[in-house]
């Protein structure tokens, strides 16, 4: 019986959507050699996480074996899948990394703003080359998803083929990148898979996925329909849709204008990757602003409600010289990510109070998923017919419905989540142990743990307000004059109508004339009281328990 085993791991997309990073081993149990599959970020929340820039995964599990890691791949260019690179390549021992021609592009881009060698991504090309990474030998297979050059994975090990499928649908007419190749794909699994990880984003949806190639002719018809301005704002990376938009607004005869350094840059990487072969002639916003209304569509970044981005900064007032007025339609062909819902339904507001007639989704008619909906995700488990399904890419309810998806069809399924080692070397997935899993946060240029506290701390101040107090005490220990107190965050005045300040420092002083002797000369004891007068007055007077600083200055 051989002591090698094959393991997955994932540190982050098993059990919420993005973040993605999966590991796959192969060896001696605690020896194994490693591959890393996309090293990906999700977005901060003001109210979860305040002031944060990104997040990241916790990949200290892999920082303490990054000797053992072979390469990382990258399936595609999605900030999901791509964007934690560059912040963790160094941790991670600088291993190489593999890509298709679009995603090295975009991701050399990442590398070089953070002071790495951009030619550490080397790209590869698509099946049926294969790349050897230690014991594993990984394919770059062509899939349709909402950005150009998705691939899914072909893993070949000792104990068995998987398939990781990355992001993806079923879209034989994408229009923009390659189609879904359902031959290619029966032909890869003729010879058995041993499991395949599987995109569970849609698992809810219950009709068939719609190709892109369905919502030009909507899209064309409202453009040409429109009296004043047309704005349209999708996700910067889904270039097929930037073409049809922008051919709507040149088929109607509107000059085109792209806003927004991200959406530009996918369309050059593009071009120059040779992906996107033929698009509409784009003018500078400068010149933009000085065309007649009804001749101009911009194509702009911000779908998901970013508040730098240029659809927040047209809702709020002008933008490259640009305003918009009533009449104008602002079309989103987006889906709106959830957790995202505040910021756009701001945006959409604001649009409307200057009298812009706003246009979503409506149903399907000008967006359509990048991910495989249910019906699509059975296609995919009929072609590939794996012993082991592992759903990823989802929350717990998106994997566990999965899970039972493939159990009704006789696949041996698992649930596993963030942490979770699986062993696939047997003829079912076990459990081999978990690790500590988590997110880092980018702290403006300082990546920081979530137990580091910094977060935790802002937050508190965040609900509850500061106080600072400040304290003299002479060579006998002695107060110096009164304390003072600065407050941030909370209100001047409370119960007894007089300021806040004033009553604070009243109530401290009159602690420190009482405090003995023995506990004067002890700085933490006088810090410890000082911040439990300060919490119980504020809480006496305006019912909020505040953070509290104390600064003690002793004369010598």
């Amino acid at each position: 019986m051989s002591i090698e085993r094959l393991i997955y791991l994932p540190l982050g997309g098993a059990g919420e959507i993005g973040m993605n990073c999966y590991v796959y081993g192969y060896g001696r149990p605690e020896a194994e050699r490693l591959i890393v599959v996309d090293l990906g970020v999700t977005f901060p929340d003001m109210d979860g996480s305040p002031g944060v820039d990104l997040i990241l995964p916790d990949v200290t599990w892999l920082i303490e074996r990054k000797d053992r890691i072979e390469a990382v791949f990258i399936t595609h260019a999605h900030e999901d899948h791509l964007g934690a690179l560059a912040h963790l390549y160094d941790q991670l021992g600088r291993p190489p990394v593999y890509a298709r021609a679009f995603t090295a592009n975009l991701g050399r881009q990442k590398m070089d703003e953070h002071s790495h060698d951009p030619k550490a991504i080397k790209t590869v090309s698509k099946w049926p080359q294969m790349t050897a990474a230690g014991p594993f030998n990984v394919g770059f297979v062509p899939i349709s998803h909402s950005i150009p050059e998705s691939s899914g994975l072909v893993i070949d090990t000792p104990a068995g083929r998987i398939i990781h499928t990355g992001d993806f649908k079923i879209d034989e007419n994408p229009g923009v990148g390659e189609p879904f190749d359902r031959a290619l794909w029966a032909e890869i699994a003729a010879g058995g898979v041993k499991a395949l990880v599987c995109d569970s984003t849609n698992i809810f949806s219950p009709l068939p996925g719609r190709s892109e190639s369905t919502i030009g002719g909507n899209i064309e018809a409202l453009v040409a329909g429109a009296k004043g301005r047309v704005v349209a704002t999708t996700f910067a990376s889904n270039v097929a849709r930037l073409k049809t938009l922008a051919e709507a607004g040149d088929r109607a005869g509107r000059s085109i204008c792209l806003m927004g350094r991200a959406m530009r840059r996918m369309v050059d990487a593009a071009v120059e990757t040779g992906v996107l072969t033929s698009f509409p002639t784009v003018i500078a916003p400068e010149d933009a602003a000085q065309l007649p209304r009804d001749n101009i569509m911009l194509i702009v970044t911000g779908s998901q409600g970013e508040r730098r981005a240029a659809s927040a900064q047209l809702a709020a007032g002008k933008y490259n010289g640009i305003e918009l007025k009533d009449g104008d339609l602002f079309l989103f062909s987006s889906r709106t990510i959830p957790g995202n819902e505040k910021g756009v339904i701001k945006i959409m507001n604001q649009l409307s109070e200057k009298g812009v007639d706003v246009v979503d989704d409506a149903g399907g008619l000008y967006h359509v998923s990048g991910h495989a909906n249910r019906p699509d995700l059975e296609e995919m488990h009929a072609i590939i017919r794996p012993q082991i399904l592992i759903p990823m890419h989802g929350e717990h309810r998106h994997l566990r419905e999965h899970a039972r998806l493939g159990a009704a069809r006789g696949l041996q399924s698992i649930v596993a989540v963030n942490g979770m080692i699986v062993a696939l070397d047997g003829n079912a997935p076990k459990v081999a142990g978990y690790v500590e899993t988590g997110r880092t946060y980018l702290d403006g240029r300082v990546l920081i743990g979530a137990m580091d506290g910094v977060v935790r701390d802002r937050i508190r101040m965040a609900l509850n307000g500061h106080v600072m107090v400040n304290v003299i005490l002479d060579e006998n220990h002695e107060p110096l004059g009164e304390p003072w107190c600065e407050i941030r965050g909370l209100a001047e005045t409370g119960r007894s109508k007089a300021p806040l300040v004033e009553v604070l420092e009243a109530d401290l002083d009159q602690w420190l004339k009482r405090a003995s002797d023995k506990v004067l000369k002890d700085d933490d004891k006088v810090e410890e009281a000082l911040k439990r007068v300060t919490r119980q007055t504020a809480l006496d007077e305006i019912g909020k328990k505040p953070e509290v600083t104390v600064v003690i200055s002793r004369l010598t």
